[in-house]
């Protein structure tokens, strides 16, 4: 298979002209050192510019990281070289390195070393352990010495590309070079090792425009690759892709196979000259540095070539061109599992393969293995890896039937195989750029996607998508389409498709019925697989979801990009992999995904055979799912968690089950929810059960108001006062006529200027003693207003018709021993309606001192229903709220009042 290089460009940072870039091995940093003096870090994640080092007024030729230090090293043409601290900004340290431009800067991988490479036509090797003494130095170059580089494969060996036109290889600790290599016709600018295992290459660039690929075992140059149009400024065996690349002052970065040695892309972004490239073991990252700043781009897929046979519980992949097995049976005995962690299981080594494997697939029953790669396939036997069929192909996939493959040869040729022997050749109306396996044959084109029987090759149904992947579910009857930003959940229904074929229904597009969408997610998904009528899947910010029945459950939040394995019954298990091949796994039961299946077939026998053999810890996760599906009464039989139970019971309206709860958790909120449930439905009995028990105060005054139950109002008056809620106490109290209690509230609480009012206009023969309590309270802060207010003990003559208000009190009293029942209200005459003094009189035989005539104003009247007027009074005794102090100052008296 070609390579089908994805590149995506993730920063593009402008700057003066970049000499160097580096990238950090652990933070999402990359470094890039300027011509002007200046080192910039920028995250290329979030595209910020980090932090900034101003080194010198000279070029910055090279600068590297290192990580186990914290530092940032750089080498400018002021021949010196300057260590910084890169968490605190400040220089650790300086010295003068050579006697001319530094042109390059490695840092050893294990050992406190750099070396240094400079105009001035040496090599030297400095130890920071020993305050940075020069250990040694490296004579052999005739002119500049441009680059260096450190074998990964043997870090006592290191490379060097010179202006004279040579590499040479060097020993740490020899004087005198291994040797040289010879063959460049112009100077050499740049050099690298492959850190592959397999082969021992170097590659260099130079300003002959060619780039040549050495064996320094052999001493001899095996590969030339020609087409840039200017000097090679830049080479790069990528540590983890098999590519190389190779940057030039022509403007672009080309991308060849590091196998075939075909160009597979150039990259041209008008940034003017390259002049630096960097790549990073363990990604898929490169960094270029150009005249007008630098990029960073992402390439190739980083999804790692695995497999797994779930039925066998064995795991294929790769490692560049080896292949390697691990067997989850044979996880050492007594090893706990845990979810995310990394799985101590064994490997294996199967062999070299002879194409480097991009993707493995296993065939759905798991004997065979097909490795993919370089425009090529090969089907081995899974366990052995023998070969029994290759050939040619763009790409490859496995039926639902295990025999069968296809494989698109072209954009215009589909070649169908049943064990291993051609079957069919298949051209769709539309060019191909794409197949899919599975329970039908997939084709991508151009104008959306065809469904095909792998059998007669008729088409089933064209579906306006462009699909980056489509996984089958194993009845064939569940399909998802993955895009780049969603997926889609389709059922597949065959009987339709058989029917239509039957009644000759047959469309242009196939059979309109043959599909139904189920579901559109907006999520992208990175690889995923079906369990029954689940589909799990792991999306593009690290989680682990799967859905079912329209339902969305995330098993798992990753710090890190995973890919699904398979799933094994067995084990209850999920198995995963990371990019570097470690092997995690996350718990997932079978018996609940198999009764959510049950439930989303509506097939409920089932659903109750499985539901027993689900832990209970895990029945209230089922409960949700039953609850969202809109069958709660059966959530609530199987849910375990007392909350949900109860959010359920109230949902339901199931009084009986709810009290259960709310008595068992005995929580006010609780009551509180099915308080106003009781009440709703006209179960007074229980609403006010509930309300007590959750100290609902206002609402078992509303009960108690309403239904007329005196009893508990009086009950909710002492309750109240007990608790210090004054303001519902004294309202209860005044609403079954206490006034007493209702005024001792009003001085307990020292609300003596309303305890005044209060008692002028319900309890007159009361205002005496109140007011000589106010007088005392308000002397302490001000004498002169304390006794400037009037007793009418003193003052007889400023408080006319009180005395009649007196005797009308009493009267009042003597009626009012009996409440009236709430039946009578309508019989009553309201309080604005009548006149307390001309009755009281009436009954009295219009005997009493001062009589006053009934047409008197009513401000001077007294009562419950004294006041002709309350309004006249702006004194809102309901709104009061007693639990504050309250200033004298406070009160806004009616300006008639005062003149009393």
């Amino acid at each position: 298979m070609p390579l089908r290089l994805d590149i995506k460009r993730k920063l593009t940072a402008r700057s003066d002209r970049v000499k160097c870039v580096d990238l950090h091995p652990t933070e999402p940093w990359m470094l890039c050192s300027l011509y002007s003096g200046v080192i910039n870090v920028f995250n290329h994640e979030n595209q910020q510019l980090l932090k900034t080092f101003e080194v010198c007024d000279l070029p910055v030729r090279a600068a590297k990281f290192v990580q186990r230090k914290n530092w940032v090293i750089s080498g400018s043409d002021d021949m010196q070289i300057r260590v910084f601290n890169y968490n605190t900004l400040e220089r650790v340290h300086k010295f003068e390195a050579h006697s001319d431009y530094v042109r390059s800067i490695v840092v050893h991988p294990t050992q406190p070393y750099i070396l240094t490479s400079s105009d001035d036509m040496f090599i030297k090797l400095w130890n920071w352990e020993k305050s940075w003494a020069c250990q040694q130095v490296f004579e052999g170059h005739s002119h500049y010495i441009m680059q260096i580089a450190i074998n990964p494969k043997d870090n006592n060996t290191f490379a060097s590309a010179s202006l004279d036109r040579t590499i040479k290889v060097w020993q740490l600790g020899s004087q005198t070079a291994n040797f040289t290599l010879e063959g460049h016709e112009k100077g050499v600018n740049c050099v690298d090792y492959y850190h592959g295992g397999d082969k021992p290459y170097l590659i260099s660039g130079a300003d002959d425009r060619l780039v040549k690929i050495w064996d320094y075992q052999n001493k001899t140059c095996v590969q030339t690759l020609e087409g840039h149009a200017q000097n090679v400024t830049a080479v790069c065996f990528h540590p983890e892709l098999p590519v190389v690349l190779t940057g030039s002052e022509d403007g672009t970065v080309r991308v060849w196979h590091a196998n075939t040695h075909r160009l597979e892309s150039s990259l041209n972004y008008g940034f003017e000259r390259v002049w630096t490239i960097s790549c990073l073991k363990g990604s898929n990252n490169v960094a270029i540095g150009y005249d007008e700043g630098s990029i960073l781009v992402k390439v190739g897929r980083e999804e790692p070539a695995v497999s797994m046979d779930a039925s066998g519980g064995k795991i294929i992949w790769a490692r560049h061109c080896e292949l390697q097995q691990a067997n989850l049976k044979a996880l050492p005995e007594g090893a706990e599992i845990r979810d995310g962690e990394r799985l101590p299981v064994a490997t294996k080594d199967m062999g070299a393969c002879e194409i480097y494997p991009q993707t493995i697939q296993h065939n759905p029953n798991g004997r065979f293995v097909v490795v993919c790669g370089d425009g090529e396939y090969i089907i081995y036997t899974a366990m052995a890896l023998r070969n029994k069929a290759f050939g040619s192909a763009q790409e490859f996939v496995w039926a639902q039937d295990s025999s069968e493959y296809a494989i698109r040869e072209s954009v215009s040729t589909i070649r169908i195989f049943k064990n291993f022997k051609e079957k069919k050749t298949f051209k769709p109306d539309a060019s191909a750029d794409g197949i899919f396996g599975g329970y039908l044959l997939g084709v991508k084109s151009v104008t959306g996607l065809s469904f095909y029987d792998w059998e007669t090759l008729e088409l089933i149904r064209r579906i306006e998508i462009q699909p980056r992947a489509i996984y089958w579910a194993d009845s064939g009857k569940l399909v998802c389409l993955a895009t780049e930003d969603s997926y889609f959940i389709l059922s597949y229904d065959a009987e339709q498709v058989q029917k239509a074929r039957d009644n000759n229904e047959v469309a242009e597009d196939g059979v309109d019925s043959a599909f139904d969408v189920l579901g559109e997610i907006s999520e992208s998904v990175r690889t995923g697989l079906w369990v029954g009528d689940c589909f799990i899947y792991t999306n593009a910010v690290n989680r682990i979801n799967y859905f079912v029945g329209g339902e969305l459950v995330t098993i798992a939040h990753l710090d890190r990009p995973l890919y699904v394995l398979g799933y094994v019954p067995k084990d209850d298990r999920l198995y995963l992999a990371d990019k570097e091949l470690n092997v995690v796994s996350y718990q997932l039961l079978l018996s609940v995904l198999e009764y959510q299946t049950a439930v989303m077939r509506r097939d409920f026998g089932t659903a109750d055979r499985v539901l027993p053999s689900i832990p209970k810890e895990h029945r209230t996760r089922v409960a949700h799912f039953l609850e969202k599906q809109g069958f709660k009464q059966q959530a609530l039989a199987v849910s375990t968690d007392p909350e949900h139970r109860f959010e359920l019971a109230i949902a339901l309206e199931d009084l009986n089950m709810a009290r259960a709860l709310a008595q068992e958790a005995n929580n006010p909120q609780k009551w509180s929810q099915l308080g106003e449930l009781a009440a709703s439905t006209n179960n007074l009995q229980l609403a006010k059960e509930c309300m007590q028990k959750a100290q609902d105060y206002g609402g078992l005054l509303l009960l108690a108001t309403s239904s007329g139950d005196e009893s508990l109002i009086r009950t909710l008056g002492e309750s109240t006062l007990f608790e210090e809620k004054y303001n519902l106490s004294f309202l209860s109290y005044l609403l079954v006529g206490d006034l007493q209690k209702c005024l001792d509230i009003l001085i307990a609480t020292e609300r003596l200027p309303e305890a005044a009012f209060f008692a002028r206009s319900y309890l007159p023969d009361k205002i005496s003693e109140i007011i000589e309590l106010w007088k005392a309270k308000l002397s302490i802060t001000n004498e002169k207003a304390g006794q400037s207010l009037a007793n009418p003990k003193d003052y007889e003559n400023l408080f006319p018709g009180l005395s009649e208000a007196v005797a009308a009190q009493k009267v009042l009293e003597s009626q009012n021993i009996k409440l009236a029942p709430a039946s009578q209200a309508l019989r009553v005459t309201p309080n604005h309606e009548r006149n307390v003094i001309a009755e009281c009189q009436s009954l009295m035989g219009g005997a009493g001192p001062s009589a006053l005539p009934a047409s008197q104003d009513s401000k001077q009247t007294v009562g419950s229903s004294l006041d002709q007027d309350d309004d006249d009074i702006d004194l809102d005794l309901d709104g009061v709220n007693l639990d504050d102090n309250i200033d004298t100052t406070d009160i806004n008296l009616d300006d008639d009042l005062l003149s009393d």
